[in-house]
């Protein structure tokens, strides 16, 4: 028969105690979090305890990989909490108020009995090492039981008798029950825990030389005694704080309890305050059998090649090794946990070269279009779940198209990332990570490279020391959900959509030659894509880029830049179009909403090294509008029926020699039409096309390709009517969403038909081009839908005049998460068509209407 405590509730084994202790979160009233500060050393540690009510024990506010401050994640077991919070502040009803109080304290004292259980395990040992120290074959003498288990008996009567008194109180509750006065003695009693916490290190030494002299007590105390009995009673104090802090919130300021539970409150964060500034401040540590701290370092969602397949990791870095676990499934209600899949000694870790790749799981990497298809997906979830907040009884909705963008999402966080990060075991397998940047792939080789400078040991962690390490990973992590929108509140900021025009201006710092270059990286939909690239230098020590780019942001919230040195050695000439071989010199990570004030700044991307740069944004309901030019003698912003009718041409001059260069040798440049060309030179085209100068041809012949085409791409963006009008709009959505093939070819060559001349003309020949593009496919990485995705809005997304009579309904924002798919599609049919003669469309006629 099992034993049971005072209160019926099975007691634990004293191994099984100590083995589920290392979770760190069984106590039901899980209020401290895991946004612990970092540090990288490896000194002994004692838990560092926030003194204040309203967050997870920490010592400060996480900061993030440039410096700046993070704001902390809420603690899991919190959220319960801070809704009753929430709801009791709106409401405002004291009756409300305190039945909120009574489910604060009923959580709390289910948690006070497993705590009870617990301290009563952790005291099973003591009474039968306590009996044998007397005897012949002591297992440990008197002084040293008393050394290891010092104040445990004193802390356990301390709950039993605060429980005791608190049951009854909470079985017979009404608005005249007043327990802060029981509150107030416990606080008053916290010398106990200040005794406990001082004989801390003394008791964890005596442990260790215990089991190190006595076989016996090395079986017991395999997994450390000492860190579980050091985690669970202080941490009970902060729960204890916070718990404090939200009866406050539901007591009424005149009812008897207010004043004692402020007292308490006091009492403890006093408490609390005086410990941190004793100990030190490591709360994202364990402790090894050996007494040594094993300090997390850093941790993060990766997505690990495996078995052929992606999957995603959550992957931890201690100082000592590197662990890559993924999250467990548990049933409704039941705490999660992770399973370790591998760890690697950072003394035994190296990384793999170029030459060893063959050995490494091949990359799977998705068509470009359905990770584009995807994100436009994303983006009507996100437009349909804001208008279902405002509509009366829509909530239920709103979890659900949540639920499904969560998915998606985690979706496209999985399928995205294609820079691979090779690492070896000495002695092992290898394994393979993707990642979406290299700024995220410096950052993980950085940071091991760093420990890996200390002398470092090999360490073989045992099955009990694995699960003890693993289940502390719920606790120490610092990342807490997989970086996606759907994780986020509401009230967090949604970030940045439209465009960011970035001058690169200079660099300087550099101690001796170098052949340096710039690349741009924005957050999208959870992780970074690098969207623009200067030009590289050779041999110099200051260049001077003054190269601007027009970045478009998609709920972008950061910028990054790095300074990379160009490799011209051709032996180390990429063997993966995603392997990145040049070195990088330095990089900086930007905030976007605290620097948009400034349009200029200088910043260190090194100790040194200095970049210059401005940056200019536009919303995207200003970057939608169709602005026509003042000026009519010049072709951008002027309806192509007049630059046609002046040139007496079928097609604009500069559709024809864009189209023609990008034919000539831009062909098969990968990323053509996608990848951005520097804003300055398509200005400086702009301008030459605008006032027609004679050196145009000259101009085309010696400017970057990208620039040349991403002229052609503005001049259609900058029409005052989509190519495909205005009047068409319409009907060329409500075309492309028909089912049957047979009506939506009639229908879609029908509206080709109704196009003006120049515009007709025009798009077949922009048509017949993008197709020629796509054929190089496997050179350049240009699909049809890959050129759909990136023209169809440009060729159809309607002027300001028509935005504006939409939006008494919705944002223009919300016009082109919803359009902007129909737009793609519409585009991606006419390319996906066999050729169209513009002959044919005008000799055919149709047996309806032609009315539009």
């Amino acid at each position: 028969m099992e034993p049971l405590s005072a209160r019926g509730v099975p007691r634990l084994s004293w191994i099984d105690t100590l083995y589920s202790n290392f979770n760190y979160n069984t106590d039901g009233y899980e209020g401290d979090g895991a946004e612990d500060g970092k540090s990288q050393d490896g000194s002994e540690t004692l838990p560092y305890i926030d003194e204040s009510p309203t967050m997870s024990p920490q010592l400060c506010t996480p900061q993030g990989p440039d410096g700046e401050m993070v704001s902390p994640t809420p603690p899991e077991g919190l959220l319960w909490h801070r809704a009753c919070v929430r709801a009791c502040m709106h409401n405002g009803d004291i009756e409300k108020g305190l039945e909120m109080k009574k489910l604060v304290l009923s959580g709390f004292l289910a948690s006070e009995e497993i705590y009870i259980n617990q301290l009563e395990a952790l005291l099973l040992p003591m009474r039968p090492l306590k009996a044998t120290a007397t005897t012949s074959q002591p297992v440990l003498t008197i002084q040293q039981v008393e050394t290891i288990f010092y104040k445990i008996q004193d802390i356990f009567e301390i709950h039993k008798e605060f429980y005791d008194a608190l049951l009854p109180n909470i079985q017979q509750w009404d608005e005249k029950v007043t327990v802060g006065h029981l509150f107030q003695k416990l606080a008053s009693q916290l010398g106990v825990y200040k005794a406990f916490v001082d004989n801390y290190k003394v008791a964890l030494e005596t442990a260790e030389k215990c089991s190190q002299a006595n076989g016996q007590f090395q079986k017991i105390s395999e997994v450390n005694l000492c860190g579980a009995l050091l985690y669970k009673p202080i941490d009970r104090v902060t729960r204890s704080t916070l718990v404090l802090h939200d009866l406050l919130k539901h007591t009424p300021k005149d009812h008897p309890d207010f004043p004692l539970l402020q007292d308490a409150l006091r009492i403890s964060q006093n408490f609390l305050s005086s410990i941190n500034e004793e100990i030190d401040p490591r709360r994202t540590a364990v402790t090894t059998p050996k007494g040594e701290a094993r300090q997390l370092v850093k941790d993060g969602f990766l997505v690990e090649v495996s078995e052929s397949s992606r999957k995603l990791r959550h992957v931890f870095l201690f100082t000592d090794l590197l662990l890559c676990a993924k999250m467990k499934k548990t049933s409704v209600g039941r705490q999660q946990q992770y399973e370790c899949k591998w760890y690697i000694p950072l003394a035994d870790l190296t990384f793999q070269t170029l030459d060893d790749s063959d050995s490494c799981p091949s990359i799977q990497i998705l068509p470009e279009h359905e990770i584009e298809e995807m994100k436009i997906k994303i983006s009507v979830l996100k437009s349909d779940i804001q208008k279902e907040k405002k509509a009366p009884k829509g909530q239920s909705r709103v979890e659900r198209l949540r639920k499904k963008m969560n998915e998606q999402e985690s979706w496209l966080l999985l399928h995205s990332p294609t820079i691979p990060f090779r690492i070896h075991n000495k002695h092992g397998k290898s394994y393979q990570f993707l990642l979406s940047s290299d700024y995220e792939r410096s950052e993980w080789r950085e940071s091991i490279q760093k420990l890996q400078k200390k002398d470092l040991q090999t360490c073989v962690l045992s099955s009990v020391e694995l699960q003890v390490l693993t289940s502390s990973c719920f606790k120490l992590r610092t990342v807490h959900n997989i970086p996606v929108t759907s994780n986020k509140d509401d009230e967090e900021t949604p970030g940045l959509y439209g465009f960011l025009h970035v001058i690169v201006h200079s660099a300087k710092g550099f101690k001796e030659s170098a052949n340096p270059y710039c690349t741009l990286e924005v957050d999208s939909y959870g992780y970074f894509v690098s969207k623009a690239k200067t030009r590289a230098f050779r041999d110099t020590t200051e260049p001077q880029w003054n190269e601007e780019f027009e970045i478009e942001l998609e709920g972008s919230q950061y910028l990054r830049i790095l300074c990379y040195e160009k490799c011209y050695d051709k032996s180390m000439l990429n063997k993966d179009d995603n392997e990145i071989v040049d070195k990088i010199m330095g990089k900086v990570h930007l905030w976007l909403l605290r620097a948009m004030p400034y349009t200029s700044a200088v910043l260190f991307v090194h100790r040194q090294i200095k970049v210059e740069f401005s940056m200019k944004f536009t919303s995207r309901d200003l970057s939608l509008k169709r602005t026509p030019s003042k000026k009519q003698s010049g072709v951008f912003g002027v309806k192509i029926n007049v630059v046609t009718k002046r040139e007496r041409s079928k097609v604009p001059y500069i559709v024809r020699q864009c189209i023609e260069e990008v034919e000539k040798r831009g062909i098969d440049e990968v990323g053509i039409y996608r990848i951005s060309g520097v804003a300055t030179d398509i200005q400086a085209l702009k301008t030459a096309f605008d006032t027609n100068t004679k050196d145009i041809l000259v101009m085309l012949s010696d400017m970057d390709i990208n620039a040349i085409a991403g002229t052609l791409k503005l001049y259609f963006r900058e029409l005052p009517e989509p190519l495909l009008t205005d009047r068409l709009y319409p009907a060329f959505m409500e075309g492309i969403a028909l089912s049957d093939p047979a009506a939506k070819e009639n229908c879609m060559m029908h509206l080709l038909r109704s196009l003006p001349d120049p515009n007709l003309m025009t798009f077949l020949i922009l048509l017949e081009h993008l197709k020629r593009v796509a054929e190089k496919e496997p050179i350049n990485k240009m699909s049809l839908h890959n050129l759909a995705t990136v023209f169809g809005p440009t060729l159809l997304r309607p002027s300001e005049s028509e935005i504006t009579k939409a939006q008494h309904i919705t944002s223009a924002s919300d016009i082109w998460s919803h359009d902007v798919m129909a737009q793609v599609q519409v585009l991606l049919y006419y390319l996906q068509h066999p050729p169209i003669s513009f002959a044919e469309l005008k000799r055919n006629t149709l047996y309806f209407s032609t009315d539009v």
